[in-house]
């Protein structure tokens, strides 16, 4: 399919492929090795060049989950194929099986980062990002926010010294933080932003930055004025990352959204920090994302309208690159 529609603004809109599920997608076997596609293909490889062909808006970047430990060849076949697509090639490091907020399993979770952090700078990753500042659905109940917080840092600190991160081709490292039952401290803009603000003072420089992604800001108990007010405040410390488009609750269809996509889109924009923007959509039936359906049932709602996931995530893809345009045409961008 010819492409029909050009991104106006300088910011880089691709996707994260969640879409494909991490079961059977995105999540490696036991002995490391990717998911593949019946003509032998990677799935992940396979779906973005789906998508490549098929949008009318082409991406120009992909954010890939990434597990400490997969096979490294699998993991070379990996990016070199997002970059034969012409995609910018980011990463988000896993961590599993470890609690970033307890002491005794430091070594544990700085081991995982260390090992995630020297292939991105293997592979010569631009960026990377995480969830690692909490262990999903699994962190304490009732954790002191500063415990918690000095702990981090210190895992932090020591997964840039070990990796020599801060000597590397990687630009910023940025922390995502989840709603509520997925984390049960680190669920909204501010008390991620503590850490970031901690471990950037521990660090001596503002690498770490915030991925805000609008389905976490619109599940975490703050209003969206709140979140606005927040994301300019972020972002004029220097601290705003990356961008996900994402529905609060479903995480599917945009059109479940209810207005947090366009109103923090908005605010991001204002700020003249906005660089890069990721499309986020996830199955509906990802048996990884089961604890998360018993928590949440409306995460479970088929949003599809009859289309197949990969048209979804098109669709997604169309619409984000329509409203990044036409903040460009009103002059905010």
């Amino acid at each position: 399919m010819s492409q029909k529609l050009t991104l106006k603004p300088e910011i880089a809109l691709g996707i994260v492929p969640t879409h494909i599920k991490f079961v059977g997608g995105l999540v490696p076997d036991e002995e490391g090795k990717f998911p593949r596609e019946e003509d032998g293909r990677l799935a992940v490889v396979a779906e973005m060049d789906r998508i490549c062909q098929q949008s009318p808006f082409r991406p120009t970047c992909t954010q890939i989950p990434f597990f400490s430990g997969a096979n490294e060849g699998d993991v070379e076949e990996m990016i070199t194929g997002l970059r034969s697509l012409d995609l910018e090639v980011h990463i988000i490091m896993m961590v599993a099986g470890a609690n970033p907020m307890d002491p005794t399993d430091e070594d544990a979770v700085v081991d995982q980062l260390v090992g995630s952090l020297k292939a991105a700078q293997q592979h010569a990753i631009a960026s990377v990002s995480s969830t690692s500042i909490e262990e999903w659905m699994n962190g304490p109940d009732n954790m002191d926010l500063d415990t918690a917080v000095a702990q981090n840092v210190k895992v932090h600190a020591r997964a840039v010294r070990e990796s020599g991160l801060l000597d590397s081709n990687i630009s910023a490292w940025h922390i995502e933080f989840l709603r509520p039952g997925e984390f049960k401290t680190f669920t909204n803009l501010k008390r991620a932003w503590t850490f970031v603000k901690a471990v950037n003072k521990e660090i001596g420089q503002d690498f770490f930055k915030l991925l805000t992604d609008a389905a976490h800001m619109g599940n975490s108990g703050f209003s969206i004025e709140e979140n606005q007010k927040l994301l300019a405040e972020i972002a004029e410390a220097g601290h705003m990352g990356i961008y996900h488009a994402s529905c609060p609750t479903t995480r599917g269809c945009l059109s479940t959204d209810d207005g947090w996509i366009g109103a923090t889109l908005l605010a991001a924009a204002k700020t003249g920090k906005l660089e890069t923007v990721f499309v986020e959509v996830f199955h509906h039936q990802d048996p990884a994302l089961e604890g998360l359906r018993n928590l949440e049932p409306g995460h479970g709602i088929d949003t599809r309208d009859g289309r197949s996931y990969t048209q979804i995530t098109i669709d997604a893809l169309v619409e984000t690159a329509h409203r990044l345009n036409n903040l460009k045409a009103r002059g905010i961008i």
